[in-house]
Order: structure tokens, then sequence, then C-alpha cells
């Protein structure tokens, strides 16, 4: 499939990252546009929701048919809530599509943890078995064989990424990890609500669900298996554990998440420097700070990258990551698109090498 154009649909596309995929695949050589769903703006034209895409996008929302869109198109993005995934996910996948799934109905392994933290039975169990965690960086070659891949979160892809070579390599103390992330009001969703209101966000920070966020499991699942297959086997014994912090930021959109965890063994700040860029050496969107500049959601806003920094805080024995991202492009749109690309045997960056807007 990987020399013919694409034609894709996109599932729940009024919402930001439904807006954001539309952007991104507006400009994507190999897949095509084929058709865009809303329940809410079914019958609008898409520039009515995203004044920006008229002319770029000439399509009108319309009423999810699965059935209906299975006959239109190869493959599905579903940008849909969490929980609302199950069934249309199902559907697309009965039809043969190629589908990602951006919401988090099959980004966790064992059912009985996605009934705890979401609330309602998963009730696709056969299906969550052949779903992939769509994070490229550590599941590229299971990726090119799914047709189901679950885009990771934007919180659990910040933390992923920062903290995965000092577990791969057993460096720390799994029992110390603290995670403090900010993330910009787009992360929320595009539906109103009051902590959202430009008076209630603007000029303020503040914690919500601490140590309640449902991108939690999500975290603890990624990074207890890097620890199982690559770490030290006597602190694998048991379930990884993370604290995490999540906080609101005034900006639109953009993840800075700082991560803090014990040495084992004291370690100069080159060598785990230098122990980053060897572990994601060849990595096309991971891109590796020197020296004291530390990331910043600025730098990546628009594009697919995350930043990362390292420090060292040799007194207390820590040593501290610093993780930049855009929510909504290496967060959600972004790498969605391109888990895509390796599910249909497309360059991995194809339609995601821009660089972020500045400033």
């Amino acid at each position: 499939m990987g020399s013919e154009t694409i034609k894709v649909a996109v599932v729940g596309a009024s919402g930001y990252t439904g807006g954001e995929l539309l952007r991104l695949l507006a400009g994507h050589p190999k897949m095509k546009l084929a058709a865009v769903t809303s329940e809410q703006s079914a019958g609008k034209p898409v520039a009515a929701m995203f004044p920006s895409l008229a002319s770029v996008v000439p399509l009108t929302f319309e009423a999810l048919s699965p059935d209906a869109l299975a006959k239109r198109v190869d493959a599905v993005f579903l940008a849909l809530p969490h929980t609302k995934s199950l069934q249309p996910v199902a559907a697309c996948m009965a039809a043969g599509k190629h589908v990602v799934d951006l919401s988090a109905d099959y980004r966790l392994n064992d059912p009985a943890i996605y009934e705890t933290w979401y609330k309602t039975p998963h009730d696709q169990p056969d299906l969550l078995k052949q779903a992939v965690y769509g994070l490229p960086e550590f599941h590229r070659e299971a990726i090119k064989k799914a047709r189901l891949v679950a885009s990771p979160g934007c919180y659990p892809t910040a933390a992923i990424v920062q903290l995965a070579p000092l577990v791969a390599k057993g460096l720390i103390d799994l029992d110390t990890i603290v995670i403090d992330a900010k993330s910009g009001i787009s992360g929320a969703g595009r539906s109103p609500a009051l902590p959202y209101h430009f008076p209630e966000a603007h000029e303020s920070i503040e914690a919500y669900k601490i140590g309640q966020h449902r991108h939690i499991p999500e975290i603890e699942q990624e990074l207890t298996l890097l620890a199982s297959r690559h770490g030290k086997a006597k602190q694998v014994a048991k379930h990884l554990t993370v604290a995490f912090t999540p906080h609101l930021v005034p900006m639109n959109r953009g993840i800075l998440s700082t991560a803090y965890c014990r040495l084992l063994e004291p370690m100069p700040l080159d060598q785990l420097r230098a122990l980053y860029r060897e572990f994601y050496k060849g990595e096309r969107f991971i891109r590796i700070h020197d020296g004291d500049v530390s990331a910043n959601p600025r730098h990546v806003r628009g594009s697919n990258f995350c930043d990362v920094s390292v420090f060292a805080d040799t007194r207390a024995g820590w040593v501290v990551t610093v993780a930049a991202l855009d929510n909504l492009v290496k967060g959600a749109a972004g790498q969605a698109i391109q888990a895509m690309n390796l599910m249909l045997g497309f360059p991995e960056d194809m339609g995601l090498s821009g660089a972020g807007v500045y400033p």
C-alpha cells in the first residue's frame, strides 16, 4: 500500500484535535481527506467551525455512519471523546479498515484497569488484544503490522519519552518517579466549561486531578513494560507507580513536563546527556537539547517534535528531565499520522516534517 494515495476519514473532526488532524492531513502527499464527521456540526462546512481551513478543506461535516463511511475510505482516524470510540472502532475494524483511535479506549492493555479509570466496562476485549500502543519510538515494528493503533495521550507521550532511557537502563530507583506537568487549555477540549473561561484561566495556574488523572495508567503501563524488558530484574517484580500532578496554564497549546527521580548510583551529567543522545539516535521527532538549554513548548508549537533536556541535582542525587511538545500535534494529531504512516507503509515523517511556528 506504500505507493498509492489513501482515502481517509476523520471521525469527531470538530474538536481541537480533529481540527489539527484536518490541518495536517490537508498537506499530506499520500493521504486524501474523503470524509469528516461531527454529530453536533453535521451539515455545516468545515470552514464554519475552522475558518482557518476555508478553501483548504472543502468538505462538509456529516453524521457518523460507520457502514457508509467504510465504503468510501481506506483508513480512519477517530478523535471522539473517551468511552465513545468502543463501538465505532469495532465497526471500522469489522469493515477491514486501518484505524488509529485518539481516545483512551484502546490504550490500556487490561480491561479491568480501563474500567477502574474510565468508569465503564470495556466491551471489546478481543479488539483490545489487537491494539498497539501508538508511540512509534517504542512500538514501531508492532505498529507497522497493526490494523488498530491506540494513539497515546499528550501527558504520557512527554513523560514516557523523558523517562524511558533512565528506566530502560535501570539507572533510577523506580519508587521515586515524580512527574510535574503543565498543559495549555486546548488539552481540555473544545467544549466550554467554567475553568477554561478566560477570566478563570488567564493569569492563573492550577493543579488538578492530583493523583487521579486518567493518563496515569498509560504512563505506568509503558514504563513498567520498558523496565521489564530492559531494567534490572530486582526492580521490576511489581507494577511501577508514579506520582503525577498536572497543571492548567494560560496558553493555547503545549505541554511542559518535568520529571524527578533518584539515581541508584552517581552519574556525571555529561554521561546522562550522552545516554539520551544515544538512546534516541536516529529518532526524527525527538530532539535532545545540549548544554543548559531547557525544553520549551514555545519552540515546538505546531510541530511533531518532542524536545528533551536533562539536568542533574548532584547534591540531592536526583536526575531532572524536562520535555516539551505540542499537545495537539506530537501529543495527538501528529503522532496519530506518524503511526498511520507506518501502518500504510509510507515514510514515517511524511506530512510531518515542518518546523514549529516561532515566535
